[in-house]
């Protein structure tokens, strides 16, 4: 399969290349990032998108941010392109419009708030336990460079959480999304 990788350049996007160029049955096709130069698994990065349209990739891996997956996924659709997502940030409104855009047929779109076994494990967990408890939080530790926080896997897990309690009838909790910030001295 014909892999591309939209954050090429990044933390994520730059261990998702070395996986793809890691795998026999994947091959590095694409590498993007407008923020980066320079090679990745010997791809040169492309600082556009376009340069999809040079090598025939079947499926984009995106790591991007919020406002430029979005764009990226549409261009995506129209190019008949699937895409996995790892990106999280995206208001419900733009959910249902990538919905809308890949619901039309000539692509699919996968998106995850986290890769991790241990993380999608994690998040059922908590949202069996939300159904025996009056109240919750949800404590994170990122590197200092995390560009969204709250994460998109702690706001998928409190969603998580309040389904489980809406559908057991425990009722809802009220929100207290509080982001601190603890730095090294």
């Amino acid at each position: 399969m014909r892999v591309a990788v939209l954050g090429a350049g990044g933390r994520m996007g730059a261990t998702v290349c070395e996986a793809v160029a890691g795998d026999p049955e994947l091959e590095l096709v694409a590498a993007v990032d407008p923020k980066a130069t320079g090679e990745v698994q010997g791809v040169t990065i492309s600082p556009t998108i376009e340069a999809l349209f040079d090598n025939d990739a079947q499926v984009a891996v995106d790591f991007t941010e919020a406002t430029a997956a979005r764009e990226n996924l549409r261009w995506l659709a129209e190019q008949g392109v699937h895409a996995v997502v790892g990106t999280t940030g995206m208001s419900p409104e733009d959910l249902d419009e990538i919905a809308d855009w890949f619901g039309e047929g000539r692509a699919n779109c996968v998106l995850a708030p986290n890769f991790a076994i241990g993380a999608v494990l994690m998040m059922k967990f908590a949202a069996e336990a939300a159904r025996w408890f009056e109240t919750a939080e949800i404590i994170e530790l990122h590197h200092d460079q995390k560009i969204d926080a709250p994460s998109g896997t702690a706001m998928r897990t409190a969603q998580l959480m309040q389904e489980a309690r809406a559908a057991e009838g425990a009722g809802e909790w009220a929100a207290d999304p509080t982001t601190k910030v603890v730095a090294d001295g």
